[in-house]
């Protein structure tokens, strides 16, 4: 006699709703760096070579506003 096959566990809806909330956020926080980092770069005066800085020293800042980090 056969086994029976063990059912597949489904994802609850809760569960990929609140996957689906974690990568809006990742998302819209990306978003929010990107544009920190382009004002940044509008203020230098639109200078080239300065993307790893700008995008570093925007993300430090929106964590710190949203007291994730400690400022420096």
């Amino acid at each position: 006699m056969a086994k029976p096959k063990p059912q597949r566990k489904e994802i609850s809806d809760d569960r990929q709703s609140a996957s689906s909330h974690t990568s809006f956020v990742r998302r819209v926080r990306t978003d929010d760096i990107a544009e920190r980092a382009y004002a940044l770069y509008l203020a230098r005066g639109t200078e080239d070579g300065h993307d790893v800085e700008d995008w570093l020293q925007a993300e430090r800042e929106l964590l710190e506003g949203a007291g994730l980090i400690k400022p420096d």
